[in-house]
């Protein structure tokens, strides 16, 4: 059995001595001696070279993607028989940091603080003794309003660490109920949250039921104080309305990990967009314990087991 594993993942994996592991480079198509693999990993592929594994990779019987989003495995057109797995699970430790820190920056000014320090000014009205909760946008997390909008296992563990903080946290999620301990609502509920939130947190993954899930009806729910992160995917956002929002005041400000076209084209208004952090889909890009979850299913593949995190067909 072959096994196909990208250059630059996975670089602890150890397989059966019945398994020829063979790296390739996910820059380019699969070399045609290697057309043969039964198994082929996702990571960092470049456009179109999923389809063409998808095409001429005929004796597939499982490909493992390590993105937690399961879009580019699921487009790819791999035959119905070949089982798709995602790297869910793989990303939350780093995604959730990563927001943990936009939310930060927004909330404890760290941007004002930054653009004083390019005019080499001490901003006073930004430090020195400050009342814990004074009008207009939090300023600390203890008893902020916070909602995470999808609220999967980067979801969870981004509420209960939040909610560590101090933070109230509300997740919003496809059914209501309650995970992780934290509160959930349904699409129901999603208009009375979002008009109670000091920070909303996107986690969605892409798709036709979350295309500018952020639209700008529900921009306009949310408070003129509210801030808003994301580092789930950008066609989740309405970008024009989000920068409308910005520049009319009628939202504190946003952080952004990602974006709708990536890399951002020169001239988005986004560059401009006051109030705004982006940073460059930087949350991710590091499975964590990729290795562990190639083997588990590989070796689940190997003895006619189910897999872990099978995509739905």
């Amino acid at each position: 059995m072959k096994l196909l594993v990208p250059t630059a993942a996975a670089t602890d994996l150890e397989v059966p001595d019945l398994v020829e592991l063979v790296r390739y480079d996910p820059e380019g198509p699969v070399p045609a001696e290697h057309a043969d693999a039964v198994g082929l990993v996702a990571w960092g592929n470049a456009a179109g070279t999923l389809e063409d594994a998808a095409r001429r990779l005929t004796s597939l019987r499982w490909v493992q993607g390590l993105a937690a989003g399961p879009d580019s495995v699921l487009a790819a057109g791999f035959a119905p028989d070949v089982v798709l797995c995602s790297g869910v699970g793989l990303h939350t430790p780093t995604v959730t940091e990563h927001a943990l820190a936009l939310v930060l920056a927004l909330v404890r000014r760290l941007p004002a603080s930054a653009a004083a320090q390019a005019e080499q000014r001490w901003a006073r009205e930004l430090g020195g003794t400050q009342p814990l909760h004074p009008p207009g946008p939090v300023t600390t997390l203890l008893d902020a309003r916070v909602t995470v909008w999808g609220f999967g296992a980067i979801g969870q563990r981004l509420g209960q660490v939040l909610a560590g903080l101090g933070a109230h946290v509300t997740g919003v999620a496809r059914t209501a109920g309650e995970r992780g301990g934290l509160p959930v609502v349904g699409p129901d509920g999603l208009d009375e949250v979002l008009a109670a939130t000091d920070v909303l947190v996107l986690v969605l993954p892409s798709g036709p039921a979350t295309d500018s899930a952020l639209d700008a009806r529900r921009l306009t729910l949310l408070p003129d104080h509210a801030y808003v992160v994301n580092v789930g995917r950008g066609s989740t956002v309405d970008e024009d309305a989000l920068v409308s929002a910005l520049r009319a005041g009628t939202l504190a400000g946003a952080a952004l990990d990602v974006a709708a076209t990536e890399p951002l084209p020169p001239g988005s208004p986004l560059w401009d967009a006051p109030h705004l952090v982006l940073t460059p889909h930087a949350a991710g890009g590091r499975p964590v314990g990729a290795a562990a979850l190639i083997r588990q299913n590989l070796d689940a593949l190997l003895a006619g087991r189910p897999l872990r995190n099978v995509l739905p067909r």
